[in-house]
């Protein structure tokens, strides 16, 4: 299945791909945390906290890295936030629902 990786390069900005993950077979995580965030909500530049997979159930968010590219998540979208260290990026919440997501922060 494929999911997108967020993750810095050797230049400290984030950066996108999309990487394969084996299905059906169980990784190491340290729990699970529902979040919501409201229309509008913006979280400036900021590193992943830690190594997540960030699961979008309802609403839209999209992340903007470095170089101005911009991805959308909705329902089902799954991404891997792997940068941890660099600049970061931004976070949006967009459209007029809230953003339903969960983290599931990995060991």
């Amino acid at each position: 299945m494929k999911i997108t990786r967020l993750y810095t390069g050797e230049d400290d900005e984030s950066h996108f791909e999309e990487i394969e993950v084996e299905v059906e077979k169980i990784q190491a995580a340290e729990g699970i945390v529902f979040r919501q965030a409201p229309p509008g909500h913006v979280l400036d530049w900021h590193p992943a906290p830690r190594r997540q997979y960030a699961i979008t159930l309802s609403g839209q968010g999209e992340i903007e890295i470095g170089d101005g590219t911009v991805r959308r998540f909705g329902p089902g979208d799954i991404m891997l936030a792997d940068d941890t260290t660099g600049r970061g990026h931004i976070t949006r919440v967009v459209g007029t629902k809230p953003r339903l997501y969960v983290s599931i922060p990995l060991k």
